[in-house]
């Protein structure tokens, strides 16, 4: 049998290049600056997991939802934390419909024989216990098991070092054995996407089986258009503003620092107010949008962001 992963991927309409896979990603919504729609373009066509890493809030996540919109897929998420594992994240089986289906064995009286007929019987009913109506299929499941699709494998860094080594063996083999029913292999490998947040660094192991970049913070002028391109009811001036304002934040020794994610947040709650433009009064009264932090709206205030946003507005634009 070929090798499915060694097969070239075939690409959607309009997507021969990285300026193509850009040109339909924008279509959707989602503005990859040239260094990521490469990333993204050669990850596809090489058929390679892509690594994404990056401050939270850079646009990581968002770009596998528009990659599954492109390719016209489903999104399988797959969320890490401390603690994941193998049942969560590959199979488990259903306990409690096993159970039932013991019981009603039980109750047409199957299991009420005796003798060599009895081993018999309780073999066949382990068998069926274990058939694959039993078997609850978790995202990195799902994804294999799907004709195709997008699996997102979300800030791979929050998970530990054992469930790195299950990725990576899935990653290498895009196969999974379950010892009561086999190997399961896909006829068309998923397009899978990892995100870190560089809470910790990840093996290199992991990273050296994928396609890696890293995400930073968009320029200036692509900021507004993302903000201008999600949210069409904001001005063209607001729209700079807000973005002068998030990109003078990040310049700040803030606990957490703002991403495009919380851009948008604030010019959604900007709008909500009725505004126009950004001054020091509204700015203070919605930093929420923006900082989760006390600590950091308190900088923020002794900033004076109104002057500065003017000033910057003005020196970009």
């Amino acid at each position: 049998m070929s090798d499915p992963t060694s097969a070239p991927r075939r690409l959607p309409d309009g997507v021969e290049d990285p300026v193509g896979l850009a040109a339909r990603l924008e279509e959707h919504g989602y503005l990859a600056d040239e260094g990521l729609a490469t990333a993204a373009y050669l990850a596809l066509a090489l058929r390679r997991p892509l690594f994404l890493e990056g401050d939270a809030g850079v646009g990581k996540t968002a770009i596998a939802q528009a990659l599954a919109d492109v390719l016209d897929a489903p999104l399988i998420r797959l969320q890490c934390y401390e603690g994941i594992d193998a049942s969560q994240a590959l199979y488990d089986w259903n306990f409690p419909r096993q159970v039932l289906h013991l019981r009603t064995a039980e109750a047409a009286g199957r299991v009420e024989v005796a003798g060599e007929d009895r081993a018999a019987v309780a073999e066949a009913l382990e068998a069926e216990l274990y058939d694959r109506r039993f078997l609850v299929a978790r995202p990195l499941l799902q994804a294999l098991e799907a004709e195709h699709a997008v699996l997102l494998i979300d800030e791979v860094d929050r998970a530990d070092d054992e469930f790195e080594a299950l990725l990576l063996e899935v990653l290498s083999e895009f196969s999974v054995t379950v010892p009561e029913l086999g190997t399961i292999r896909p006829g068309t490998p998923p397009v899978v996407v990892l995100t870190s947040n560089r809470t910790r660094e990840v093996h290199d192991a992991l990273k050296r089986r994928c396609y890696y970049h890293w995400v930073d913070h968009p320029s200036f002028e692509r900021e507004v258009a993302i903000v201008r391109s999600r949210m069409p009811g904001v001005g063209e001036e607001l729209a700079r503003q807000v973005v002068a304002a998030v990109q003078l934040l990040r310049e700040q020794d803030l606990l957490k620092p703002p991403g495009v994610a919380e851009t948008l947040d604030w010019s959604e709650a900007l709008v909500a107010l009725g505004a126009d433009h950004l001054d020091a009064d509204v700015a203070t009264r919605t930093l929420g949008s923006v900082l989760k932090f006390r600590e950091d709206q308190e900088r923020a205030r002794e900033m004076e962001l109104g002057p500065k946003v003017a000033r910057a507005v003005a020196g970009d634009g």
